[in-house]
């Protein structure tokens, strides 16, 4: 059994955001030698996800709308309340409770079969990056592992 694992650096900014991905991960793919098995990636982070879906932008724009719809950036959340919580607090904390809430429907990771060091992905799939905070304006880390031959 062969286990790999990748870091893969995304600059993002706007939020929701989905930023496609595929390509980067193929790449990795690529210069892997690796031939069967299973391909997971991993975002580290709690306020951006991965999702596999079609890159229409369109569809996009309407599931960035309804992660806007099912918590908004507006509402409140107990999360930005700083006086009252004690929690993983830092002192360049964001009131970012909505990209948690958001994060929680999207979730953190995907898992893809390969076959032949190909990504048996679907004829409209492609793998996402999914930024939910735009308060945070940094790169996001992506944890690609290869599990298999």
């Amino acid at each position: 059994m062969n286990i790999q694992n990748h870091s893969l650096k995304i600059e993002t900014g706007e939020a929701p955001k989905f930023y496609d991905i595929t390509t980067e991960i193929e790449l990795i793919l690529d210069q892997s030698n690796f031939d069967s098995g299973i391909l997971v990636v991993f975002s580290k982070h709690t306020t951006a996800g991965i999702v596999i879906q079609e890159n229409e932008p369109l569809l996009l724009q309407d599931f960035s709308s309804l992660l806007n719809t099912i918590a908004p950036k507006n509402k409140e959340y107990n999360h930005n309340n700083f006086s009252i919580r004690t929690v993983h607090m830092h002192e360049d904390e964001c009131p970012n409770g909505h990209s948690h809430c958001q994060h929680i429907l999207i979730g953190t990771s995907e898992t893809i079969p390969v076959i032949n060091n190909s990504l048996t992905l679907g004829k409209w799939q492609r793998i996402f990056l999914v930024e939910l905070d735009a308060d945070y304006n940094n790169d996001r880390e992506i944890i690609v592992q290869l599990i298999g031959n």
